[in-house]
């Protein structure tokens, strides 16, 4: 027997419908409890059916993703969802407060939020995994990521495919591919960019401008990752 009932401050008339329904039909006691909304800044509540929001299934949610969620919190949010979602004291947030008000460029109450909301959830193993990512986005380092990884962290740049046939025998120009997928807008602007230091391939700065490309050079046979400059990336799945 059910006498009680939870809901969101937004369900209250369906709330008090209900403790109507049982006295009247029943003669019973029902009763209802409501808590206030969770908003952001601009007014949008956490919901299911609200865009971008998270799930807590890893399966619908990665903890990657759900870890840049929490990363990418507006800093006039980050200390009420602190203070929601974390275990910390009054005192450490106030001083995640103060952070946030002097540097709020480092986003360190962020970093805090995340790291203690996905260890929640996902536990340490999720947490290292989306570090790990993170790191790998941010810091170019890609050398711990298998296929799936980057599949799942560069899943939102621009991407095109190359058929694996042309991998082989001499390989393919780096050039030519950097014309091709438009990280260049040419082969003339692709040596330029190489002599000058500013391509890379899976992380690793190029520098031979005359570099071919063999499916040695893919990551597990299935992905090149291009980078132009700090953030200018493009991923190409090798397709049969």
């Amino acid at each position: 027997q059910c006498t009680v009932q939870l809901g969101g401050s937004d369900q209250w008339g369906n709330i008090t419908a209900g403790t109507d329904l049982v006295r009247r039909v029943a003669g019973g006691k029902a009763f209802g409890v409501v808590s206030p909304l969770l908003t952001n800044a601009s007014g949008t509540k956490f919901g299911k059916t609200e865009v971008g929001n998270v799930w807590l299934d890893p399966e619908l949610t990665s903890p990657f993703a759900f870890y840049q969620f929490w990363m990418n919190t507006d800093d006039r949010d980050v200390i009420g969802f602190l203070k929601c979602f974390s275990l910390l004291s009054q005192h450490e947030i106030g001083e995640l407060e103060e952070a946030t008000r002097v540097e709020p460029e480092k986003r360190i109450a962020q970093k805090v939020l995340a790291d203690e909301v996905t260890d929640r959830v996902h536990g340490e193993t999720g947490l290292a995994a989306a570090r790990k990512a993170t790191q790998a986005l941010f810091g170019g380092d890609i050398s711990g990521l298998n296929a799936s990884e980057i599949s799942e962290v560069f899943g939102d740049v621009p991407s095109s495919e190359l058929e694996k046939s042309r991998l082989g025998g001499d390989g393919l120009q780096l050039v030519e591919l950097l014309a091709e997928s438009g990280v260049a807008s040419s082969k003339g602007d692709a040596r330029r960019a190489i002599e000058g230091g500013g391509i890379y391939l899976n992380g690793e700065r190029i520098q031979d401008v005359s570099q071919a490309l063999s499916i040695e050079d893919a990551i597990e046979g299935r992905y090149l990752l291009l980078r132009k400059g700090k953030r200018a990336y493009h991923l190409v799945a090798v397709c049969e």
